[in-house]
């Protein structure tokens, strides 16, 4: 019985130790993720999200961004970036919360889910500049769709 117990244990350990490294990573502080991109000479994926009321953007998670379709997509051509805006505010920092309103006005976003593809480059005062490459949103499809859709605006 022990044994049963010991073995089941060591099954969803490594069960969940799986499920983590296939998780993304979604920045959320634009300036740590901007940093990376230039590095990395990947452009950003900003995804305008409600996460914890938004129906659309909780079912393109689920079917997209939840998928390892998309996760090896993402890891080879972007850096994802979490620009929420939650009913439940205390979940973010004042200065997060002013970084996303602004990030939303800049990029005209009008609803949600909204995604915009943008280049990050450094000018010479060392200040990020960004190029929008494309904007997308939910489409019904799954990964390959959704993917399909999104390396039009990377290979312009």
């Amino acid at each position: 019985m022990k044994n049963t117990f010991f073995l089941l244990f060591i099954v969803l350990f490594s069960a969940n130790l799986s499920a983590q490294k296939e998780q993304l990573t979604w920045y959320t502080d634009l300036t740590e993720a901007s940093k990376i991109s230039t590095e990395t000479k990947k452009p950003l994926m900003l995804f305008f999200t409600g996460s914890d009321w938004c129906g659309w953007c909780i079912r393109l998670q689920k079917e997209v961004f939840l998928t390892a379709d998309f996760k090896k997509w993402a890891d080879d051509n972007v850096i994802l970036v979490d620009v929420d805006f939650p009913k439940d505010k205390s979940k973010q920092s004042v200065a997060l919360q002013n970084q996303n309103n602004l990030l939303a006005r800049q990029y005209e976003v009008r609803g949600y889910p909204t995604v915009w593809f943008v280049e990050s480059t450094i000018n010479e005062s060392q200040a990020y500049d960004y190029v929008r490459l494309g904007q997308s949103g939910y489409m019904a499809g799954g990964p390959s769709i959704w993917t399909e859709n999104a390396n039009g605006f990377l290979q312009k």
